[in-house]
């Protein structure tokens, strides 16, 4: 292995996925300005959209999310041309 290639700032980070809530410690470089609490002891926080307690892939549950209503905007623009 090379040697001074790999950073040497790994510290305990939370990993918050926001779909679902999910906080996990996990040792990281991530840098980020928001911590959180977890079991009495704050850590740095990093959010995700999506991580592997809600992804379908690993939880088996297909989920459908349309936050800004994409798919009502593409049936009222198309509704004219249905016969």
């Amino acid at each position: 292995m090379k040697q001074g290639i790999h950073p040497e700032n790994y510290r305990l980070v939370a990993f918050k996925d926001m779909s679902n809530d999910e906080v996990f410690l996990t040792k990281s470089t991530a840098n980020t300005k928001e911590t959180i609490e977890v079991d009495g002891k704050e850590y740095p926080l990093v959010k995700m959209e999506i991580s592997r307690t809600s992804h379908p892939f690993y939880t088996g549950k297909a989920k459908l999310l349309d936050t800004a209503g994409r798919i009502d905007k593409f049936k009222n623009k198309y509704a004219k041309f249905k016969k």
